[in-house]
């Protein structure tokens, strides 16, 4: 399996999965779960409320409605908002469950944001080194391409830092050079 660090609106992504950094209650607020909201219309933060809530680092599915994906995977790296912060832990566990229900699911393609690192506060190049690894490390059954996307110039360049010695998108192994 391959991932690359790209940058982007998420919810303009098309795959098979995107991936929504949400809180245990699974309520899609601000951020990625605001982005993925406003793409996919109002039902996709019902259907998201209605399987929550879910443990931390457990993930919920929904359907991806407007959005270019068949599936959401709303995972949970961070307490209910207000009730604390993502842990390296969570975001680890959020991570895994994530690429796992997506090669249940049998999803290729995977768009998974920097979780846990934006209102649940927990440090971007720390957390995206986290997922990273764990990326890197996951065994897949079906996923054949995962994306982890930012949002902006400084996310991205945080991102590929933080990710650059475990990132493979060139099969022969290198980091790709022109990043």
């Amino acid at each position: 399996m391959e991932y690359d660090v790209v940058q982007g609106d998420i919810a303009a992504q098309s795959a098979d999965a995107l991936v929504n950094a949400a809180g245990t209650s699974l309520r899609m607020g601000s951020g990625v779960a605001g982005a993925l909201r406003r793409g996919a219309g109002e039902a996709i933060n019902e259907d998201a409320m209605a399987k929550g809530p879910v443990d931390l680092g457990d993930v919920a599915v929904t359907d991806a409605y407007d959005l270019d994906a068949e599936y959401v995977i709303h995972a949970a790296a961070m307490p209910h908002y207000g009730d604390g912060q993502a842990t390296a832990e969570s975001i680890r566990n959020a991570t895994h469950h994530s690429l796992a229900k997506a090669d249940e699911l049998g999803c290729r393609s995977l768009v998974i944001p920097a979780l846990g690192c934006g209102v649940a506060g927990f440090d971007l190049r720390e957390g995206a080194a986290i997922i990273g690894d764990v990326i890197a490390d996951y065994d897949p059954d079906t996923l054949e391409e995962v994306r982890l996307i930012a949002y902006s110039d400084s996310e991205y360049d945080t991102i590929q830092a933080a990710t650059e010695t475990t990132a493979n998108p060139d099969p022969n192994g290198s980091p790709d050079p022109d990043r």
